[in-house]
């Protein structure tokens, strides 16, 4: 039963993804009709995305993942001269959007209410980045890997579509156009050097 039900599900996928790809293509040529056709296609696994990068807010937050979901949704279909290539590509791009739409909520809660209110982030539940490591919010590690991102530019873009973008090591290899072995030794470079600069920010 259960693997009948899985050769279903990749049947299934097998066949929208065509569909999904056409209307991306459709949707850059600036087709309203794609784009309303669009969302039902994106809308679970862009909800998955934003379930997960909720799920470490505290509690009482603010942001529920229907609004992030429309709101990055939003921020896609208005992103002019992009062309996209693939599912895959359009929900690496939704991982930079979900992690730009997370940062400034986390930073304009910091401005309403004294003390922050950034979401805090175990790295061991939330990046993986190590077994034991220190609390820290989603603004620091934002500047983190911004910094660490001015140094290693594809190592870092591992690391946001990973976390933000919760996807697959295969995925992320077509994405970036380099094989999964390449995206594994840069995911086990970029969280030791993450755990080091977040370590050290809170030591300080």
């Amino acid at each position: 039963m259960g693997q009948a039900f899985s050769y279903f599900l990749e049947i299934v996928t097998l066949n929208e993804a065509p569909n999904l790809t056409r209307i991306l293509h459709e949707t850059s040529e600036g087709s309203r009709e794609a784009a309303d056709r669009l969302l039902p296609l994106v809308y679970d696994e862009l909800r998955r995305l934003a379930q997960s990068r909720l799920a470490n807010e505290r509690a009482g937050h603010t942001l529920q993942a229907t609004a992030l979901v429309h709101e990055t949704y939003l921020k896609l279909i208005d992103i002019e001269q992009v062309e996209w290539q693939s599912r895959v590509h359009f929900f690496a791009v939704a991982a930079t959007a979900i992690r730009r739409l997370l940062v400034d909520h986390a930073r304009s809660r910091g401005r309403d209410k004294r003390g922050g209110g950034a979401a805090k982030l175990s790295l061991d539940e939330a990046l993986t980045i190590a077994a034991e490591g220190p609390s820290t919010d989603l603004i620091e590690l934002h500047e983190a890997l911004e910094r660490f991102g001015q140094a290693e530019p594809v190592r870092a873009r591992v690391v946001e579509l990973r976390f933000f973008g919760g996807m697959t090591g295969e995925e992320i290899a077509e994405v970036l156009g380099v094989d999964r072995r390449t995206v594994s030794r840069y995911w086990l470079h970029g969280r030791a050097w993450l755990h080091r600069e977040l370590k050290e920010a809170t030591d300080d």
